[in-house]
């Protein structure tokens, strides 16, 4: 299209389809490969602003862009209202504000450099921006390219070596070459259509390839999960008793389990008490859990609950410490899991991966009087403990489990560090009744496929309400169970030890694509001066 022919109608064209491919590609049950023409519409947007720039027209780009990705954020998240209004429109102008800025960085290098060092800086900053999202006080990496794929797992098998990274690679690199072969004569040769085709279908291949070979038999060993089905709003923290909805775990748990079972799982907060941890073996929620672990001998009981922490001595409490209400001493809150195995040692694991403005307030030196604002979703609000390193749980016969609790389960390098410290059965404990029945509990469960491939680990998931299932090394779930029901499920699951390359390596795309972006940034800056080589003009 020629720049003179390129109006306002056209820029509200581009973005509305960019929103619209994005929807419709994204889990659960997306047709995942419209990612894959999904930001032509973006690209287009802004070749015709660069041509316009260049003609002397002045052009925002920013403002377009910002509004096609809140688009994007809004049409694919905007279940969060049901847990917060003001929380989803906070993430939606954040998450979107952020995306603006990094396909506006393109622009610039674009414009300075020309379309090799533009498109460059796309591919790499898109991938080092995913990358540094999932390690900050903003951390929202829910909408990584790489996680369009969840529900289209046969794809992308070969995640076990790239992690969702490389799906975000992979996606952006055929944009791109497809625009080029589209708006490009000269890029239409016989050695790009090839290099191009090969792009597409070669990772397809790979996929089929290693998944044939995937061998998920051997060692085994019997799980129940357990579906309690508490309403989160109305019965979790209040209107159901903790003795009721300990007495309902426990009868789901009895009602399936066999002399073989080795392991039982219940959700997030399955106790809805807040446990201080030197009365956790005497608590009444916990002692029916102690009772059952005795009378079936072997079996362990993994179960979410909150735990608080007691610093007598002020010197000695964490930065997230609350003061006890006319009381000099300070307390941390934790949503943690333990195993009830046994009854004079509580192993706990406390989740590392908070939820921003729900679970931590981000950047406490400056925003810590938001504190009392923090968004409550029953339980303790306001900002949570937490660890670096998370704890795995040991359950006897070689097997360790990895017990991750939540929005946890989003970060593909931090599952796997429970990995590599030895774990080798993931358990997924979850509340997704926040979202009511919305995409959000089955885009999260569909995201577990993904920790399932690249851990090549089986996943037992156990949903206070939501999607409760298993998940095979393979990434494929079965024993699913129905939204808003109380169920609970039963299965061999596969023990899997060692560690696939991605575990054993991490997001190591991210950190090659922050060194390549530093790169880039370097030699645009330099453009602008006489010594500049790489100056276009």
């Amino acid at each position: 299209m020629q720049v003179s022919n390129f109006t306002i109608k056209h820029k509200i064209i581009s973005i509305l389809l960019f929103a619209l491919f994005m929807w419709m590609a994204w889990p659960a049950g997306g047709l995942a490969p419209l990612l894959f023409i999904g930001w032509l519409p973006l690209l287009w947007l802004e070749q015709n602003v660069l041509e316009q720039k260049r003609a002397g027209v002045k052009v925002r780009l920013f403002w377009w862009t910002y509004l096609a990705f809140i688009l994007f954020n809004l049409a694919t998240t905007w279940w969060i209202y049901f847990a917060s209004g003001g929380g989803m429109v906070g993430a939606v102008l954040a998450n979107s504000l952020l995306m603006a800025g990094v396909f506006n960085v393109f622009h610039w290098v674009h414009k300075r450099l020309g379309d090799f060092f533009g498109y460059a800086m796309l591919l790499v900053g898109w991938v080092a921006f995913e990358h540094l999202h999932m390690d900050w006080d903003l951390s929202w990496p829910w909408l990584n390219m790489g996680n369009g794929f969840a529900a289209w797992a046969d794809m992308v098998q070969w995640y076990e070596y790239t992690g969702t990274l490389g799906g975000t690679i992979w996606i952006l690199l055929v944009n791109i070459l497809l625009f080029l072969f589209i708006s490009k004569a000269e890029f239409r040769t016989k050695k790009n259509i090839l290099i191009t085709s090969c792009i597409i279908v070669l990772p397809l291949l790979i996929s089929f390839v290693i998944k044939s070979n995937v061998d998920d038999t051997g060692k085994s060993i019997e799980v129940v999960a357990i579906q309690p089905n508490i309403d989160p709003y109305n019965e979790k923290f209040s209107g159901m008793s903790s003795d009721d909805q300990v007495k309902k775990i426990i009868r789901l748990a009895e009602s399936k389990i066999t002399p073989k079972t080795k392991l039982v799982v219940a959700p997030e907060t399955a106790i809805p008490d807040a446990i201080w941890l030197n009365d956790v073996p005497v608590h009444p929620s916990v002692l029916p859990f102690i009772d059952f672990v005795k009378k079936h001998q072997g079996v362990h009981f993994l179960s979410g609950l909150t735990a608080l922490e007691l610093y007598m001595d002020p010197a000695k409490k964490s930065a997230t410490a609350r003061q006890i209400s006319n009381g000099e001493a300070y307390y941390d809150a934790y949503n943690a899991a333990t195993d009830f195995y046994d009854s004079t040692n509580f192993p706990m694991h406390y989740k590392s991966k908070l939820v921003p403005g729900v679970e931590k307030m981000p950047f406490p030196a400056f925003f810590g009087f938001f504190e009392e604002y923090a968004i409550d979703l029953g339980g303790t609000a306001g900002s949570l403990g937490s660890k670096k390193v998370p704890t795995i749980l040991p359950i006897g016969d070689g097997v360790i489990t990895a017990p991750v609790i939540c929005y946890e389960s989003i970060y593909g390098e931090y599952v796997g560090e429970y990995v590599r410290q030895g774990a080798n059965l993931i358990c997924i404990m979850t509340n997704d009744g926040w979202w009511k029945n919305t995409p959000g509990h089955k885009q999260h469960c569909q995201y577990a496929r993904l920790r399932a491939i690249e851990t090549r680990k089986n996943i037992v998931r156990s949903a206070n309400t939501g999607i409760s299932c298993f998940i095979n090394s393979r990434g494929e779930l079965t024993d699913i169970t129905k939204w808003w029901t109380d169920d609970v499920i039963r299965k061999e699951v596969f023990i899997h030890d060692g560690q696939t390359f991605y575990t054993s390596h991490g997001d190591y795309l991210g950190r090659i694509a922050c060194l390549i972006v530093g790169l880039l940034m370097i030699i645009t800056i330099l453009s602008y001066f006489p010594i500049g080589i790489f100056k276009q003009e």
